[in-house]
């Protein structure tokens, strides 16, 4: 039996969800997303203008009628949504946690994909993937999944995103829009992002998926990770590793540094994306995320004309 503020939790999101969906993305997710290809619908008898390239010899030998071959785009896709439940998400200076953040936006893509009679499947992953729900319709599978977010306890505290994405691509068989939820923040790899030094190591699984699935990133921010207030002497903790850390915060060089390296990781992160030709859609636990799907909607319409 859940608690009830989980049962509460799902129901509020579903129901701001949901009205996102009705209100704002209705008819835009369809328009951007295509399916896996065509599908044969019908045959009928040959009509002036018809394309002479879908006429069906073997129908039209035998009726000595010309028949061509009606066919329809294959709409029923694949979304999976991959979650980073590692202990950098579970972070917050503002309106809600990042964790949350995670559960509301894979609700609208969950929810968007069904209005569409998609199949969702969702992975959660820290420094190892730590669940996987094969993908399945219907309002029910949605709700499951909602719960998994506002529930999940995971057992790692770390983030590997290229095990992510190699499970991802195992299990998934054809072609899948897939939406990673995450901070992108690697321990290892965030020394890696600064001058001189190797790539992320992840990149190289990002390149693969992206070639074979669309894979979109959904990148969570907080406020505080880009600017270190004047508060004196502070005790921080690097939430996946536990190592701490004393910070003088009232020297200005501190807080210049501080936000000179936030703002860097952020642009080689969106240069990375670029590189890879990879959508990614920046959201924030300060303020809605409604205007960035929007925005992010509308790109991809724009570009599939």
């Amino acid at each position: 039996m859940l608690p009830k503020d989980i049962i509460e939790n799902v129901r509020r999101i579903e129901i701001t969800t949901k009205r996102l969906v009705t209100d704002v993305f209705a008819g835009q997710y369809q328009s951007v997303f295509k399916g896996r290809g065509i599908e044969f619908d019908e045959v009928r008898e040959y009509q002036p203008g018809d394309d002479v390239r879908s006429i069906d010899w073997n129908v039209t030998a035998r009726t000595g009628v010309p028949h061509i071959k009606k066919f329809v785009e294959e709409r029923e896709m694949t979304v999976m949504i991959l979650v980073d439940a590692s202990r950098s998400c579970r972070f917050a200076s503002v309106r809600q946690l990042k964790s949350r953040l995670a559960a509301e936006v894979a609700a609208v893509l969950a929810f968007s994909a069904i209005r569409n009679n998609d199949k969702i499947g969702l992975i959660f992953f820290t420094g190892e993937v730590e669940k996987f729900i094969p993908p399945r319709k219907g309002r029910s599978h949605v709700l499951r999944i909602i719960r998994e977010i506002l529930c999940f306890e995971p057992s790692g505290r770390g983030t590997d995103i290229a095990a992510a994405m190699q499970f991802m691509t195992r299990v998934t068989t054809r072609k899948a829009v897939t939406f990673i939820i995450s901070d992108f923040f690697e321990p290892e790899a965030d020394h890696s992002v600064m001058p001189g030094n190797a790539a992320p190591r992840f990149i190289k699984a990002l390149r693969v998926a992206n070639k074979r699935h669309d894979v979109i990133a959904v990148t969570l921010n907080d406020p505080r990770e880009m600017d270190l207030p004047d508060c004196g002497l502070v005790e921080l903790e690097d939430a996946e590793t536990g190592r701490a850390y004393t910070v003088d915060s009232s020297y200005v060089a501190v807080r210049d540094e501080y936000a000179g390296r936030a703002l860097m990781r952020v642009e080689q992160r969106s240069r990375l994306f670029r590189s890879l030709n990879m959508d990614h859609i920046d959201v924030s636990t300060q303020g809605s995320f409604a205007d960035h799907l929007v925005r992010f909607f509308a790109m991809r319409r724009k570009r599939a004309r």
